[in-house]
């Protein structure tokens, strides 16, 4: 029976990587690496001497009677994503799911992770939460996606490209409401940035787009319960002292737990019954 090891990597800093890791990765038969330019490097920078073959999306399932051919020899064989740890939001699921199968051993072999890193220093709760990895990219599988999240309490974590960052937190506010929230960016490498606001707040922060490999930390919905009669009153109480639309969907939202894009629904219908 051959093993099949799943090696977390650093995220950003070299330094981050276990003994046992470095141990693994110049011990295994065969080194799979999602991107092996990126992997050679830290192997250069720890004085690892083996050599890497690529294992990604597009190749991954010609990869597999290579990797279980040396298993099946009773080697052994290392998988490494570009960053942190495999198999999250990363190739490799088919490949452990085929050694499994061949009735080989997996083991992981822990480290990093962007997800905990971000989880960790976003300042909200993580007792429970839910990892989304990438949003849909499909507007309609997004639009059904949050919606289905917009009453579960856990925190939500998710990954986002610096490109589309602006697009995601705004949307994520619509179909929220006014959570806090936090953007970690280019964690453990030399321009980290880690900041904690509103989504509303931070998507005009990041208007502009973002650098680098971006995490997003959304709290979970707040345990409110709103009577219909309650907030039209606050909304038309609100509409009378001169308020905005707008200002008032983003204040009752952030108050009530709300998504802000169904109050500010409500607001618009309650204005034009005045």
């Amino acid at each position: 029976m051959g093993v099949l090891h799943i090696v977390a990597t650093p995220i950003g800093n070299l330094e981050d990587i276990t003994l046992r890791a470095l141990r693994v990765l110049a011990e295994a038969d065969l080194l799979l690496a999602e991107d092996t330019r990126r992997t050679r490097v830290l192997l250069q920078r720890h004085a690892v001497k083996a050599r890497p073959l690529s294992l990604h999306a597009h190749n991954e399932a010609a990869r597999i009677e290579r990797v279980l051919g040396v298993l099946d020899a009773g080697g052994s064989a290392a998988l490494v994503s570009d960053a942190g740890t495999p198999i999250l939001s990363d190739p490799g699921a088919r490949l452990v799911d085929a050694a499994l199968q061949a009735g080989h051993a997996v083991t992981p072999i822990p480290g990093p992770s962007a997800l905990l890193a971000a989880l960790v220093v976003a300042g909200l709760p993580a007792e429970r939460f839910t990892f989304l990895g990438f949003l849909p990219r499909r507007k309609g599988a997004r639009d059904a996606l949050l919606a289905s999240l917009r009453q579960r309490p856990e925190t939500l974590v998710l990954f986002e490209s610096p490109r589309r960052l602006p697009t995601t937190l705004r949307q994520l506010a619509d179909a929220l409401g006014e959570r806090p929230a936090c953007v970690a960016r280019e964690l453990t490498k030399l321009h980290e940035e880690v900041v904690r606001d509103t989504l509303g707040a931070l998507a005009e922060r990041f208007a502009d787009g973002a650098r680098g490999e971006v995490t997003v930390v959304v709290g979970g919905a707040l345990e409110v319960a709103t009577d219909p009669a309650d907030l039209d009153a606050d909304i038309r109480a609100r509409l009378a002292a001169g308020e905005t639309p707008r200002d008032v969907a983003a204040a009752l939202s952030r108050a009530r737990g709300l998504a802000r894009r169904e109050v500010y629904a409500r607001v618009l219908a309650l204005r034009e019954e005045r």
